[in-house]
């Protein structure tokens, strides 16, 4: 399973389960909030490891970069595009 996979099914699962929604969340305020957040997902059986999250995260930005405008120089800044932890937060916390 990619990490792309990996993280939809986490998403899933906190949507339904409205605690581990807020253990997710909470890790944003952890002294190490992707290690925390990794292990989480690991411990439910989805494993996500620092380092694979944060490569995906920078792949998936240079990617939409490459798509805008050409990909050159003069592409627009896109905002926080590349910390997929972040997006992922961010998305939960806008669901109610």
């Amino acid at each position: 399973m990619d990490v792309a996979d990996t993280l939809e099914k986490l998403k899933r699962k906190a949507l339904e389960d409205p605690r581990l929604k807020e253990r997710l969340i909470a890790t944003r305020k952890s002294k190490t909030p992707l290690a925390d957040f990794c292990k989480i997902s690991t411990d439910l059986g989805l494993p996500l490891y620092e380092m694979d999250v944060l490569e995906f995260g920078e792949s998936s930005y240079a990617a939409m970069r490459r798509s805008t405008n050409g990909g050159g120089e003069n592409s627009p800044m896109l905002f926080y595009e590349d910390d997929i932890y972040e997006v992922f937060i961010s998305e939960l916390e806008s669901r109610d």
